[in-house]
């Protein structure tokens, strides 16, 4: 309590900051390279909120991967937006792969009115796109990219990790610090370069969906992580570094489970990928007797590690340099003896989205509708009325408006049976709130 002020004299005021907070923004903004940050106390998710609005005006198209976060979803219903979507490619176990350049040219050209191109890099699951081309595209159209950086916070310190998204050129991004970097939970940083947004905008969009009473707590925590990246990063990520490259020996003799792009595992495997984030330690269970959910639960239970979440076919760890050697060593350690015991086994495909539900209307034209509370296994060719998710990492493969097929039946069943939670806005599955069409 004795820290938790709020905006008295000498403190600065977080919705006008000329003072200490204008300082701290300003040292986020060099640390990234970017023009200008807003310090963002609501995490990731209220600058998602802000930086969409920023961009855009009631009604206006946007072009933005079908794996963004609910957050763009909630933007997109909120300013009553007209979206355009990119699906991207899937492997054998659900993993979204990389956003392709083509992908988004096409879309520009079929939709030359879109006013803003949102997508997220890296994902849950480490996977990046080619930022500096996707821009390079965007902008001969004159359209902003904003991209949705929430796991992507300790990019840009080293050349072992990808890029940042800031250094490649996008509008807008919006990284959480403590996701990746040490902060504590709900701190976050918007990020604005070039021309297309105007930082009055942002700045306005973000009072609205920040809290006028912000934690100094918080507040003090992204200053102290900013300090920490300004003075120590390359310390830290020599032995941050260091300890994944030893961890990727330990688990090289690994022969049922696979640790993407980790010991003997590389992104050459791994087609469409453009990029990956090591820091991202995603252990595949397919081809074994063991589900994603399986994993953790052993490695929870028997080694007392918890990981991040748990897919059907695999399960990720986050690292960051937080991590002692000895935390990674214990991790290898366990992997190597759920390898031993784990039998192999044939594995069906993951059941993913291979083509777009039929959108009937947009999410904001869908949430005046009336409907019933429908049991999942007759509710296909109705039209849904909320959205379903699995969470984490709370990307929705079901939006209002949209008709419910086969295809996301067959994914949120299987998603179920293998022990994985899936969330809808209603919270009534397996009952999806819907209309007959």
């Amino acid at each position: 309590y004795g820290v938790d002020i709020t905006e008295i004299d000498g403190f600065d005021n977080l919705q006008d900051p000329r003072g200490i907070l204008k300082t701290v923004s300003a040292h986020a903004a060099a640390l990234y390279g970017s023009a200008q940050s807003f310090l963002l106390v609501n995490g990731g998710t209220g600058g998602i909120l802000a930086a969409v609005k920023s961009a855009v005006r009631p009604g206006d198209t946007i072009v933005m991967a079908r794996n963004c976060h609910k957050s763009v979803y909630n933007a997109v219903e909120l300013f009553g937006l007209r979206p355009v979507y990119i699906l991207p490619e899937t492997d054998a176990s659900g993993i979204a792969r990389s956003i392709r350049p083509e992908q988004l040219r096409a879309a520009l050209c079929a939709h030359p009115d879109a006013s803003l191109v949102v997508l997220t890099s890296p994902t849950y699951e480490g996977v990046v796109s080619d930022i500096r081309q996707i821009v390079d595209i965007a902008h001969e159209k004159n359209v902003p990219v904003l991209v949705d950086s929430a796991h992507g916070a300790h990019l840009g310190f080293s050349e072992y990790f990808p890029p940042s998204a800031a250094a490649c050129g996008a509008d807008l991004v919006v990284t959480s610090l403590h996701k990746t970097l040490p902060a504590l939970t709900q701190c976050a940083l918007a990020l604005l370069s070039g021309k297309l947004i105007e930082p009055e905008r942002l700045r306005e969009a973000v009072t609205v969906f920040q809290t006028s009473s912000p934690s100094y707590v918080l507040l003090s925590s992204i200053d102290r992580c900013v300090e920490l990246m300004e003075a120590g990063s390359e310390r830290l990520f020599d032995a941050y570094i260091k300890n994944l490259k030893d961890f990727d020996e330990r688990i090289k003799g690994l022969e049922k489970l696979r640790v993407i792009c980790h010991g003997g595992d590389n992104l050459k495997c791994h087609k469409s990928v453009f990029m990956f984030d090591p820091g991202k330690l995603v252990i595949e269970t397919r081809g074994t007797d063991l589900s994603g959910a399986d994993l953790a639960g052993l490695l929870r239970g028997i080694h007392r590690i918890e990981l991040e979440m748990a897919g059907p076919d695999y399960a990720v760890a986050m690292t960051s340099v937080a991590d002692e050697a000895a935390h990674l060593e214990r991790l290898a350690g366990a992997l190597c003896v759920i390898d031993d015991a784990a039998k192999k086994k044939s594995t069906k495909k993951a059941v993913t989205l291979s083509a777009l539900p039929e959108a009937r209307m947009t999410a904001s034209e869908a949430a005046g509708q009336i409907g019933v509370y429908t049991p999942l296994g007759i509710a296909s060719g109705r039209m849904a009325l909320e959205y379903v998710w699995a969470y984490p990492p709370g990307i929705p493969f079901l939006v209002p408006g949209e008709i419910v097929t086969d295809d996301v039946i067959g994914r949120i069943t299987q998603l179920e049976e293998t022990g994985v939670a899936v969330k809808s806005t209603k919270g009534r599955l397996p009952s999806i709130y819907s209309m007959a069409v």
